[in-house]
């Protein structure tokens, strides 16, 4: 894109391309042109305008703070605005700026604004307006099997390829399961075509004997990667949460617990290596239809519907998780799965190519990487472990440790009147009871920025984890 309108760049800052699409073509075009994640405010000053956009899945964090008489501020975190104090009230709301939106306000002379419209300005399903710009190879039309794989393949490789500029070291997670494992897969086989000089490192967590360690390291033997296996135990697993959930600034249950994992990761990239920018598979279960619960859909319709609404949620959940818990230790996320480019035509797909198969998730995905030799066949076709339980041993799981833990952290009576303190989501169990404590200890009076906890569909599940599902028991006993 910086290619095609040949501007005359001042910095090497690459947020400066928004001011100039901006001068260029107004800010509906600005949003749309970004091939990329993003949150920014822009002030013209001249128009007295202010502008406040954020990306099409909300990978990047944005909140804001706007009181009656037009006091406006925005931050990448929460935390940075929940502080502030301002005369005309007490209590400032703080909420995040919704994903896939730009919002136009007018400024005015004393520096207060007034809202004017919010604009949505991508549906997930329609090819992006930069496509018009990108130099991927032409797609063929119609949606014979052979011709949505070809597609898909070429529109993947794009997705990682377009991901690697940067001065940094690229480092990638690496879980064992089927997308982090051809996400490393391919930006290897990348790195090596751009003739990159460093070996990729790949990244593990678990605890001993985990089915996701073994996994990757079957993966990491396979593509090559210098890999790093990181061991953690159920007291640092613990010891971790009340920092976790204050990056975080979330107590929905399977965010958090699956948050443990990454964010110690994290730590571990940063403090003992020197990749920076990382890669990694979230928002492939969201877009190709990955959790179990899927195989239990009423109908295509109704799992592409599912699909299409955990997209517009990723940013309170997996995405909030991905972001936070990497950035928690100043490392930058990549995501190449939720790319424009393959996000909208894999959703443009007709409904019945991309439910389960055969009993297999993303049969589509799995099938379309058959003859590659990426990845080893039985990675390929590895069903779906929650990533909060394939790091933990099948005997103990870990969330199962953290429950034991939390038993005597929370008393029955302060689940009883758990409905009188938490009228908001109100937790139904203990752990997810401990998880507000900490959360509302950091975050008081916040509880809404959750709308709802992530729990599965078309079950009657209470608790979110996986390996709680029948479908997955008798799986696991196969």
């Amino acid at each position: 894109m910086q290619h095609h309108f040949e501007f005359e760049y001042q910095t090497k800052v690459d947020g400066e391309i928004i001011l100039h699409l901006y001068d260029k073509g107004g800010i509906e075009q600005t949003v749309c042109m970004l091939d990329g994640v993003f949150a920014f405010i822009l002030l013209d000053t001249a128009n007295k305008k202010v502008f406040l956009g954020r990306d099409t899945y909300g990978v990047r964090p944005l909140f804001k703070a706007m009181t009656e008489d037009g006091f406006l501020a925005v931050c990448s975190e929460a935390k940075g605005l929940v502080n502030l104090k301002h005369s005309m009230t007490p209590f400032l709301k703080v909420e995040p700026f919704s994903p896939g939106h730009y919002e136009v306000l007018d400024l005015k002379p004393n520096g207060k604004v007034a809202s004017v419209e919010m604009v949505k300005y991508h549906h997930c399903r329609d090819e992006p307006l930069h496509a018009l710009y990108d130099n991927v190879e032409k797609l063929f039309p119609g949606f014979e099997i052979e011709t949505v794989k070809s597609n898909l393949r070429i529109l993947f490789d794009n997705a990682v390829k377009k991901r690697l500029m940067t001065d940094r070291r690229i480092g990638c997670l690496l879980s064992g399961g089927l997308d982090s494992s051809l996400v490393a897969a391919t930006l290897l086989k990348q790195l090596k075509e751009a003739q990159v000089q460093y070996p990729l490192q790949t990244f593990a967590i678990g605890m001993e004997d985990s089915p996701d360690l073994l996994a990757a390291r079957k993966v990491a033997n396979h593509i090559g990667s210098e890999h790093h296996e990181v061991l953690f135990n159920s007291e640092e697993g613990i010891q971790v949460l009340d920092e976790v959930i204050f990056s975080l600034e979330t107590y929905d249950i399977t965010t958090v617990r699956a948050s443990v994992g990454m964010y110690l990761i994290s730590k571990y990239i940063r403090k003992n290596t020197d990749s920076v920018v990382i890669f990694s598979g979230e928002g492939s279960d969201e877009l190709t239809q990955g959790y179990i619960y899927f195989h239990k859909a009423p109908s295509p319709e109704k799992a592409e519907e599912e699909s299409e609404r955990l997209l517009r949620e990723l940013y309170l959940f997996d995405v909030l998780r991905a972001d936070r818990t990497t950035a928690a230790h100043g490392l930058e996320l990549r995501v190449p799965f939720l790319d424009h480019r393959f996000s909208s035509y894999y959703l443009s797909l007709p409904p019945d190519m991309r439910v389960p198969k055969n009993g297999i998730e993303k049969h589509l995905l799995r099938e379309t990487f058959e003859d590659s030799n990426l990845i080893p066949k039985e990675i390929l076709w590895r069903p779906k472990e929650a990533f909060s339980d394939g790091i933990t041993s099948v005997k103990n799981s870990w969330f199962r440790i953290l429950q034991d833990y939390i038993e005597h952290q929370v008393d029955d009576a302060a689940m009883a009147s758990a409905a009188q303190k938490f009228p908001i989501n109100t937790p139904k169990t203990k752990e997810g009871y401990y998880y507000r404590q900490i959360f509302e200890n950091h975050y008081p009076g916040r509880a809404d920025w959750l709308p709802h906890y992530w729990m599965p569909r078309w079950t009657s599940a209470t608790d979110p984890s996986a390996r709680t599902l029948t479908h997955y028991k008798a799986a696991a006993k196969a």
